[in-house]
């Protein structure tokens, strides 16, 4: 695709809110990716024993950047040759640390959490204008965290390429992980 420099060199995603690492849409793309994954499971989710809510956002992020440098670091890539991403809180969390400066390839944004339900004066947005990576969206048109339309026009505050894939008939956790996982790797190989 015109403005793409270079092929992504790894992929790191991260999990939702109350999600982990061994979702089956990141297992699928780890599985048809033909460069190297890392699934992280946020510190908080890997104290053993009990479900733990996400700290605030910003300590979130701080992990994705250290994460980014740890992975760029071990396969002897640069941080900018690397795609992020994830689903939802883990998803927001990426396009925040990008949007703040992190180096990086690409986005990819599963399921992204525009507002929480039902509240949608309480959009998710300020740093999407300052995004500067192709990023994809992929969400299932009965997402209650945003639906397509509004999906369709805050995605457009990103000035890059962006792709935006709409599963029908699906909800915040999309069943298609198969299709999902194609979708990415497709767009991550053009």
């Amino acid at each position: 695709t015109a403005g793409r420099s270079m092929k992504p060199r790894g992929i790191i995603l991260f999990h939702g809110a109350g999600g982990n690492r061994d979702h089956p849409v990141f297992l699928e793309i780890e599985r048809q990716s033909k460069i190297p994954v890392l699934r992280h499971n946020f510190s908080y989710r890997q104290v053993s024993g009990k479900r733990r809510p996400p700290p605030r956002i910003e300590k979130i992020v701080k992990e994705i950047v250290q994460v980014s440098i740890n992975f760029a670091d071990l396969n002897g890539v640069p941080q900018s040759s690397l795609v992020l991403g994830g689903r939802s809180f883990g998803g927001r969390a990426a396009s925040m640390a990008i949007a703040e400066g992190l180096p990086s390839r690409a986005l990819a944004l599963l399921s992204y959490p525009l507002h929480p339900p039902g509240k949608v004066e309480s959009l998710r947005i300020s740093h999407l204008h300052k995004i500067r990576r192709p990023t994809i969206f992929i969400s299932g048109d009965k997402d209650p965290f945003g639906s397509p339309d509004l999906l369709e026009h805050y995605a457009r505050k990103i000035p890059s390429e962006v792709k935006l894939h709409i599963l029908e008939k699906e909800n915040h956790d999309p069943k298609e992980s198969k299709t999902i996982a194609g979708l990415v790797v497709k767009w991550l190989d053009t």
